[in-house]
Parts: C-alpha cells; sequence; structure tokens
C-alpha cells in the first residue's frame, strides 16, 4: 500500500470518528429533551479493486422501531379518545347531582311522592299543598336544566370535532412539508434526522385525533394513512373539512366529516377511523349524551302522565270552572273512538252538590250518554244536550274543553267497577281534561289510532330522515312525502315504501295501542333521525314527527317541555286531592273539602307499573316510576364509573407503550458515553496514523 493510500485511509477514519463524535455530542446534549429520537451514524468500509480503502458514515438515522412506533400511536389515538369520553361524560354524570344524596335530581323524585304524601294527612293545609306542589316544580324545572345542559356539552363536543379537524390539518401540511425536505436531504445523502425527529413528534400528535398508519417512504419520508387505508400524507397532504352545526338542540342534524385524499378522492372520514380524540367526541356527541337525554325525558314524561293520571280520577273542591284538554293531535271522531268502560261528567255547586251528571258508557264504536246512544261524530252534540246547558262541551284546536255555567264547576270520575279506558288511559285522562302537569308538545306517544283513522295531514308535506352508519357516518338522506291517501295505513305504506321511503332500511308498524315504531335492518340496524318535518296536523297544528314520537330528538325534547299548571300554581286550592262520589244523585253532596283520597293517588303514583318506551339504550318495557329513577341513576352513576375505567386503561397502556418506545428510542447516557470514548480512541488512533504517515515521508524526503 502506497503511503498516499494511507495517508486516504487514516483521513477517511478520522472524518468517520469526528462524524460519530458529532452524532454522540447531539444525542447526550438532548437527552432531557422530550421526544428526541436517538441519533445513530451507520458506518460502513470502502473499498476499490477489492482492497479496503477505508470508511465512511453512510447515513445518520433515527434510532425508530417500527412496530413500538405503531404500538404507540395506536395507544395514544385510544387513549385521546377514551379520555374526551371520560371528561364529558363526566360532565353529564355531575348535572345529576350525586345519587345518594339528598339533593341531587333523582332524590327529588322520592320527595314529590311523599310531600303528596304528607298532604294527604291533612288535605285543608295551604301549606302542605304549597309544599308538595313547589317539589313537583322543582323537579320538572331541574329536568329542564339537565337536558338543556346535555345539549351544552353535545355543543362543546361539536366545537372541539371543529378544532380537531384544524389541527389535523394544519398537521398534515407539517408532516407533508418536512416529507420534502428529508426527501432533498436524503437524494444527497445528507443529515435529515433533524427533519426526521420533528416530523415524529407532529406524527404523535396525529394519532391523538385520528387513528393513523405510517410508513416509511423509499424516497425518505413517511406515508400516512388512517387505520382503514384513507391516505393523509406522502403523496400531498389529504384535507379535512367540516362545518359545526352552531347552537345545538337535540334535534340536531350535524354535519359530516369529510376527509379529501391528495388524489382528490372525497370519503367520510368516520368511516375511516376507529379511534382517536375526533372520534371519541363523535361518539359522546351523537351516542352517549343523547341516549342519556333520551332517557331523562322518557322518565319525565312517564312521572308527569302518571302525576297526570292520579290528579284526573279526582277533583278539586270546590271543582275548577271549566276543564281544557292536551292537544291530542288527532280530530275529535279520531280521539273518542275505541273508549271501553264508563265514566261521569259532573256538574256540581261551590258545596259540592251535583247539579247536573251525564253518565257515558263506552263500547268501541258506540256509545250512550245517559242512555243516549251516540257515535263518534255526534258524541259532543248528544253529551250537552244530557247536560242541558249546566256545562258545554267543544273541541278546538285539537283540545276538549267542558265549562260550566252559573258559577258551578265540572268534575268527572271512572266507574270504579268498569273504569273507562283507551291506550291504557280513562276519559279525562286521556285528553288531559285535568292534568296537574301540562306540556306543548305530546307527552306520549300512544295515540289509539289504526290504520284506518284519517291521519289529517295534507298530501305533498314532507318529512326527511337521515340513516346512518354504526360510525357515525351518513348512508343516505330520505325525503318521504305525504300521500294522497288519508288514512294512517296509507301514511305507513309510504313511509315503508322501498323506492320513496325509508323500506331499504327499515320498516315502521303501528302497534295496538297507536305507537309508531320503526325497527331498522342489519346487524347492527342504521341510526335513523329526522332532518326536517313539514307537516302539520289539521286541526291540532303538530307535525308527523310531533305526534308519533318518531326519532329520539324529539322524544329527547319533552325533557323541557313539562310543568306544574300554571292555575293550580297561582292557587295550590286547585289542586286535585278529592274523588267525586258516583253514588250521589243531582242534587246530593259529592265532594268534600277534608277527602285526601286524590293526594293517596298522587303519593303512590311512583308505584304504580307503567308502560315505559324504548329509549337510549334501555328497552323499556312495565316498571314504577320510581325503580326507573333508581335504575337510570345507577345506570349514569355506572357508565361513568366504566368511562372512568376506560380511560384509566387505555391511559396506561398508552404509557407504558411510550416507555417502551422511549426506552428504545431514548437515549441513554451510559450507552453514549461508551460511543464517545470509542470513537474518541479511533480518531486519535487515525491521528497517529496520519502523522505515522507523515513521518515515513519525511523520512523519503530525507534520503533524496
Amino acid at each position: 500500500m502506497s503511503l498516499n493510500a494511507i495517508m486516504n485511509t487514516a483521513t477517511s477514519g478520522l472524518t468517520t470518528a469526528q462524524t460519530q463524535l458529532r452524532v454522540v455530542s447531539d444525542n447526550v446534549s438532548n437527552v432531557n429533551t422530550p421526544g428526541y429520537v436517538r441519533k445513530i451514524g451507520d458506518q460502513v468500509s470502502l473499498s476499490s479493486h477489492g482492497m479496503g480503502v477505508g470508511v465512511e458514515v453512510a447515513r445518520i438515522r433515527l434510532a425508530t422501531d417500527r412496530f413500538l412506533q405503531a404500538a404507540s400511536l395506536n395507544a395514544g389515538a385510544e387513549a385521546a379518545r377514551q379520555g374526551v369520553r371520560h371528561e364529558l361524560y363526566d360532565r353529564i354524570q355531575s348535572l345529576f347531582g350525586d345519587p345518594g344524596g339528598d339533593n341531587g335530581f333523582f332524590s327529588q323524585v322520592d320527595a314529590v311522592f311523599a310531600a303528596f304524601a304528607a298532604s294527604a294527612e291533612d288535605p285543608t293545609s295551604s301549606p302542605r299543598r304549597q309544599d308538595a306542589l313547589f317539589r313537583t316544580q322543582s323537579l320538572f324545572s331541574e329536568a329542564g336544566r339537565i337536558g338543556g345542559q346535555i345539549q351544552a356539552v353535545r355543543e362543546d363536543a361539536d366545537g372541539r370535532i371543529q378544532s380537531a379537524v384544524e389541527r389535523a390539518n394544519a398537521l398534515l401540511q407539517q408532516i407533508e412539508g418536512l416529507n420534502l425536505e428529508i426527501a432533498r436531504a436524503t437524494v444527497v445523502s445528507g443529515d435529515a434526522s433533524g427533519a426526521e425527529t420533528a416530523q415524529a413528534a407532529l406524527i404523535g400528535q396525529l394519532a391523538e385525533l385520528v387513528d393513523i398508519r405510517v410508513a416509511v417512504r423509499p424516497v425518505g419520508g413517511v406515508s400516512i394513512r388512517t387505520g382503514a387505508g384513507a391516505l393523509l400524507a406522502g403523496e400531498g397532504a389529504a384535507t379535512l373539512s367540516y362545518t359545526r352545526a352552531g347552537t345545538v338542540t337535540n334535534e340536531t342534524a350535524f354535519n359530516e366529516i369529510w376527509v379529501t385524499e391528495p388524489g382528490g378522492q372525497k370519503r367520510p372520514l368516520l368511516d375511516n377511523v376507529a379511534s382517536g380524540e375526533i372520534k371519541g367526541l363523535v361518539e359522546l356527541r351523537d351516542i352517549e349524551a343523547p341516549a342519556t337525554a333520551e332517557r331523562l325525558a322518557e322518565l319525565v314524561a312517564r312521572f308527569a302522565d302518571e302525576l297526570n293520571r292520579a290528579h284526573n280520577a279526582n277533583s278539586a273542591v270546590p271543582a275548577p270552572p271549566s276543564l281544557t284538554g292536551r292537544n291530542l293531535g288527532q280530530s275529535f271522531e279520531n280521539a273518542i273512538a275505541g273508549f271501553s268502560g264508563q265514566t261521569t261528567v259532573a256538574v256540581t255547586n261551590a258545596g259540592g252538590v251535583i247539579q247536573a251528571r251525564a253518565d257515558i258508557v263506552f263500547s268501541g264504536a258506540t256509545m250512550t250518554v245517559n242512555g243516549a246512544a251516540a257515535t263518534p261524530a255526534t258524541f259532543l252534540t248528544v253529551l250537552n244536550a244530557q247536560l242541558g246547558g249546566a256545562a258545554t262541551a267543544s273541541f278546538v284546536d285539537g283540545k276538549l274543553t267542558i265549562a260550566a255555567s252559573g258559577g258551578n264547576g265540572v268534575a268527572i270520575a271512572d266507574d270504579p267497577d268498569i273504569p273507562s279506558d283507551k291506550t291504557g288511559r280513562g276519559f279525562s285522562h286521556y285528553f288531559g281534561l285535568n292534568d296537574l302537569i301540562t306540556t306543548d308538545r305530546p307527552g306520549f306517544y300512544e295515540t289509539g289510532l289504526t290504520a284506518a283513522s284519517p291521519h289529517g295531514f295534507t298530501a305533498g308535506e314532507s318529512l326527511s330522515f337521515r340513516f346512518t352508519s354504526e360510525s357515525g357516518s351518513k348512508l343516505r338522506d330520505i325525503q318521504v312525502a305525504i300521500p294522497a291517501g288519508g288514512t294512517v295505513g296509507d301514511l305507513i305504506s309510504a313511509l315503508n315504501d322501498p323506492a320513496t321511503g325509508v323500506g331499504r332500511f327499515g320498516s315502521f308498524a303501528l302497534s295496538a295501542d297507536g305507537a309508531l315504531t320503526f325497527t331498522g335492518y342489519g346487524s347492527p340496524p342504521p341510526a335513523m333521525s329526522v332532518l326536517e318535518d313539514t307537516t302539520v296536523q289539521i286541526p291540532s297544528g303538530v307535525s308527523v314527527t310531533e305526534l308519533f314520537g318518531i326519532g329520539g330528538g324529539v322524544r329527547a325534547s319533552r325533557a323541557d317541555g313539562f310543568a306544574l299548571r300554571s292555575d293550580i300554581r297561582q292557587s295550590p286550592s286547585r289542586l286535585a286531592l278529592a274523588h267525586l262520589n258516583l253514588s250521589a244523585a243531582v242534587g246530593a253532596s259529592a265532594l268534600s273539602p277534608g277527602d285526601g283520597r286524590g293526594a293517596l293517588l298522587l303519593a303512590d303514583a311512583g308505584e304504580r307499573t307503567a308502560n315505559f318506551s324504548p329509549a337510549g339504550d334501555s328497552l323499556g318495557g312495565s316498571i314504577s316510576v320510581s325503580r326507573y329513577a333508581a335504575e337510570l341513576s345507577g345506570e349514569i352513576g355506572g357508565k361513568a364509573a366504566a368511562a372512568k375505567n376506560r380511560n384509566d386503561m387505555a391511559s396506561a397502556l398508552a404509557t407504558e407503550a411510550s416507555a417502551r418506545q422511549t426506552a428504545h428510542e431514548g437515549v441513554n447516557l451510559d450507552e453514549e458515553l461508551v460511543l464517545m470514548t470509542t470513537y474518541q480512541q479511533a480518531f486519535n488512533a487515525s491521528a497517529r496514523l496520519i502523522q505515522a504517515a507523515r513521518d515515513m515521508y519525511d523520512t523519503l524526503l530525507g534520503m533524496i
């Protein structure tokens, strides 16, 4: 080997050792830098014509492990998903207060029934009546507040989704910019480790928003796809787009989150992600929070219905001058048909003495009033004739009103042996003539309608449905028009039409009590919501959605619509605590001021079995109001605890995955000091070789 070759080989060793020392120096100086990935100089030998000619650092790379990186990214995405779910559901749970405390929402349910029980002990006590009414109103006000706050949580989640989308777009742009920088350095065999370290930190932030898969490109940099394969970066940066809904209500229809790939293909993001912060926010906004709102509304609606059942069975003393029912959302002929049993409408004076009475016997489509035959079309005329001017019954805008004349009052009671009944409600209760709790929208959906009943909507009016997949992405929006046929059966046929209705996704069916239910096809079935409903029922003014309770949104909206009847709130003496004595004839006393049997019925309303409809993730069924409240309380607390456990486990897994990745990729001072000593010795050895070659040159030159 010539002296020149020796000199060149030693110089390459000197340069290589210097480069390795620089790498070690950079590692040591960043030992406490968060997210820093240790650098490694790949050292290779050089050869020429089969002979070794030195050494060089082929490239400086990061000490990454793609398996550890993938595990850490996946664990971080799941931790972010469970973190936001726990955070927001914990806020929802806190709205209800301590389930075991005296001031929580669910404890107020039992407090209302206890207050009515106290009123039964002294029916004439105004303070006890006021306490019962105050607790009742407080419960419904609190339900409205909680319902509103649940929507505020959903609105917060919706706003955070938009912010997350904007952050994801910024990260993708930065990652793609670093891809170009890394590729340029790779082409000229430069050092791209700084850009790669910065890019790894950005990828970690992106993985907390959506779950991703990362692959290294041959030209340098990375290619990033979602868990389902949508391209986010590597051939340009993808763009995520979302427009938040603004003010959120139970019936809000949210916009789709789209991802436009670098090639221009547009896909629903939710079909392409399984974890990450965005996924967690969507699940809370679209599944968990609405389910809680629906459960709350169902509890409040049945609570109000059972109080109204008890209140309609009794009368105030003196009886009120008029009774006006709720808006039924149907014609009077539809409403009065289908009753069975017997009921009595009595007109009493201030002393409770009966001035006139109408004994009504129902038998399906036929009925009698004081023995006089009537049909649904003639019922009001016959009833007014039998009351003989002492009271007048009328039906306007979907509401039945019975008003007494001459300063008298109206009281209604069912026969104790054969009570009137339609869909499980008596005559007064079904029409809401003496409701204690009022609402401006239908509170229950057992309409009593049959397939042959006229629906009352105008042909050509329409309502729109949206169907979404299990992931939350939109499947299809469908607009259905009210058909020319005027019966409920015609309406259901139009809704179920596979071509123009929802028949491809599920079917509607009318139950025996007139409730309309939807059953989706598939496992799991698609979720259905109502986008818009422009229908108006004549004469009531309600929509198809409101009449039948179609969609979880309209059902959940009931929670903030209940209130104590205004005249009873202003005058507690109008609280119906007495029972009309049906054995009393005209001219005899039938109401007593000291009668507290009605208060006992109100106190026992919580223990009476009610038919709860499916709501949220509950299948409903026959259960008492108190029991339903207790189960809902436990369920909300259990879900909050489960969300915390999932968050803790996901966080622990993410911490462990990060620790293992750091152990492999992070800087170990002991190892770096060993390398420093090794390269320092290599540097010194190369320097001594150069010195030896110089001495040999000097010797040769001296010989000349």
